[in-house]
């Protein structure tokens, strides 16, 4: 078993329950691990065996563009679709930052962070 980790993925987005936010959107930072087997790929060098992270950094970016009140929500959507596209995954944690968050104090930011794994 191995991991492997996207970093700080930096997202300009629109979530949040406050009309102000959807109009004028917010930064937000992602990080992503995945587990899987990484055996394989260590030993034949092949992209074919491993996960792209390339495409799951487009997963990511692509479901933090879909409006949302809630980060949770957002979090649940990226890892039903990382499931999904991405077969050899068997545990994900997703945390996703509000950078800045208007909650009337100085707060760098408010995060949510979800692990699921995978059944069957």
């Amino acid at each position: 078993m191995g991991a492997i980790l996207l970093k700080n993925i930096r997202v300009w987005a629109n979530h949040g329950c406050l009309e102000e936010e959807g109009a004028i959107g917010s930064d937000y930072r992602v990080d992503v691990k995945i587990k899987l087997d990484l055996n394989k790929a260590a030993q034949t060098d092949a992209l074919s065996d491993t996960v792209d992270y390339v495409h799951l950094n487009k997963i990511v970016k692509e479901e933090m563009a879909i409006r949302s009140k809630l980060l949770e929500h957002v979090a649940g959507r990226i890892i039903e679709r990382t499931f999904k596209e991405l077969a050899d995954i068997k545990e994900i944690t997703i945390k996703i930052s509000k950078i800045n968050p208007p909650i009337g104090g100085d707060v760098e930011a408010v995060s949510v962070k979800i692990n699921r794994k995978r059944f069957g």
